[in-house]
């Protein structure tokens, strides 16, 4: 049974009971590789079930033959975990009054030798994040394997089962969690699933039922992107690709996809700067041989500063290289590049994309008279953990017949919450209705011809496209002359009634009434 909301918030909660002088941004790190190791062992213990005669125990298996019963496992699950060291057995030695934080140590160094070759990407450095040995955890050993106990015995409160993705599902609720509570800069991994909703039904629709179907996300995040997408796709194989230039962030999004049950070897991730080095493929031999994607989806860090010296001849730049100052369009053309001619993409950019002028004004002239792109949803401000700006999201296509570009105003329709505000399922539906049937809706969508952006010197700012004015009642002159002489009537009424108890009032001394005098003349 998956867990309810209360039992979410339960966690939370216990999560920051627990972690003393820990910044959420390095505790999750820490919460989150507890629970991935569960994840893993209890995958291991699965398959040894599976694999194992009646009268036949892992220890035994593993005695006889270490190499084998590892090879074994390895080839399966891409990884091997040795007898002794399944999170169980952290559980049982610290029921026993055996447990120490070396043991956590012992399992994940043997688990790093223990990663099948053709797994290393996914698997290789995983848990490096973990330093056990931190002061932060506690000033010596006891305290520290007393701080890894209590995550340990909270983590074995969750019971996962094979009907739900239970540890998936708290896996994405503790990263927006994380992201919220992380400040500004270390929240930029999450993509809310609100917008990742959006994005995902419309690079799917109509393409749920592809046989093999390929997602690229050139600035991974989480890996939310990827997971939401993918659960639109109805059959088939998917292969996950992705790239992220933070380590920590890259670690999080193996996690994130393994326990969401993606198999190892469909997940195709790294972790490096894309603007830097076209990935996946580029060139090879000098040739440039780039891999094409069914759908690319991405968030990127708005107007990142990059090094665009030299990057003339990239044949992913080849409509403009985009300015020092904002990388924005350069990942936008990265992702662009690598689209396949009949695919799909959807970005988050800020609004300054469509009407900055110079080097990407001619990006935006040439995307737009190769008919690109497709359509621009304006979402609401402060829907996001890490910015507080109004963002877009940016639909193209490599081969459209029609050059018009439909705009949506989605910026008033969603709920506000203390610091933030929240896109409604009611306000998500209504964006992907708007743009799947691409009509005109009064205050809210309009269909623009290629005439009317070139009349608009190919600005795409919104409000010149979508007219969301709203008139005011006309004012009522007579009953509003009426109200103001009723309320006249009725200061004059008060005020009399006022000074009449003023005269009544009598100063004890000199002084006050001296003040009281002043008083009255005041009121008068």
């Amino acid at each position: 049974m998956a867990l309810s909301a209360k039992d979410k918030a339960t966690v939370w909660q216990t999560l920051n009971d627990t972690r003393g002088k820990i910044e959420p941004s390095e505790y999750k790190n820490y919460v989150f590789g507890v629970m991935f190791y569960k994840f893993l062992s209890e995958k291991a213990q699965k398959w040894i079930d599976g694999m194992l005669g009646a009268d036949e125990s892992w220890t035994e298996v593993w005695a006889d033959d270490a190499e084998s019963a590892a090879s074994e496992m390895k080839s399966e699950l891409g990884y091997a975990i040795k007898p002794g060291e399944m999170f169980e057995d952290w559980q049982k030695a610290i029921d026993t009054g055996e447990f120490n934080i070396m043991k956590v140590s012992d399992s994940i160094n043997h688990f790093n030798q223990s990663i099948a070759e053709n797994a290393k990407s996914v698997f290789g450095g995983i848990f490096d994040d973990m330093d056990l040995t931190s002061s932060r955890l506690g000033s010596n050993a006891a305290t520290r394997t007393s701080t890894m106990m209590d995550w340990i015995n909270m983590i074995s409160k969750i019971e996962n089962d094979d009907s739900t993705d239970v540890l998936g599902d708290l896996y994405e609720y503790l990263i927006g969690m994380f992201a919220a509570n992380s400040g500004a800069k270390a929240g930029e991994f999450y993509t809310p699933h609100q917008v990742s909703d959006i994005m995902a039904r419309i690079l799917t629709e109509g393409r749920e039922n592809l046989d093999d179907y390929s997602l690229y996300d050139p600035a991974l995040g989480s890996g939310s992107l990827l997971l939401t997408t993918a659960s639109y796709v109805k059959s088939g194989k998917v292969s996950y690709y992705g790239q992220e230039v933070i380590t920590t962030t890259f670690n999080l999004a193996r996690m994130n996809l393994l326990m969401h049950g993606v198999p190892f070897y469909n997940v195709h991730i790294k972790n490096g700067d894309t603007l830097e080095d076209d990935w996946p493929d580029g060139s090879v031999n000098g040739i440039d041989s780039p891999r094409m994607f069914d759908a690319v989806m991405a968030n990127p860090p708005y107007s990142l500063k990059w090094d665009n010296t030299g990057r003339e001849d990239d044949p992913r730049f080849r409509a403009g290289v985009a300015p020092k100052s904002k990388a924005d369009y350069a990942f936008l053309l990265h992702g662009l590049y690598h689209l396949k001619q009949n695919g799909r993409m959807a970005i988050v950019l800020p609004h300054g994309v469509l009407f900055r002028g110079a080097a990407e004004g001619k990006i935006r002239e040439l995307l737009l008279k190769e008919r690109h792109i497709k359509t621009i949803i304006g979402l609401p401000e402060k829907i996001f953990t890490n910015t507080g700006i109004p963002t877009i999201i940016m639909v193209l296509e490599k081969n459209r017949e029609s050059d018009d570009v439909l705009f949506i105003d989605a910026s008033k329709g969603f709920e506000k919450q203390k610091n933030s505000n929240k896109l409604r399922q009611e306000d998500i539906d209504k964006i992907i209705t708007t743009a799947l049937e691409r009509q005109d809706v009064d205050k809210y969508a309009h269909v623009a011809s290629m005439q009317e952006i070139i009349d608009n010197d190919y600005n795409l700012n919104i409000p010149r496209y979508v007219d969301t004015f709203e008139e005011e009642v006309p004012v009522d002159a007579k009953a509003l002359l009426s109200d103001m002489r009723e309320i006249n009537k009725e200061e004059a009424k008060l005020t009399a009634e006022i000074n009449q108890m003023m005269e009544e009032l009598v100063g004890t001394n000199p002084d006050a009434q001296e003040t009281l005098d002043l008083l009255k003349q005041v009121l008068k």
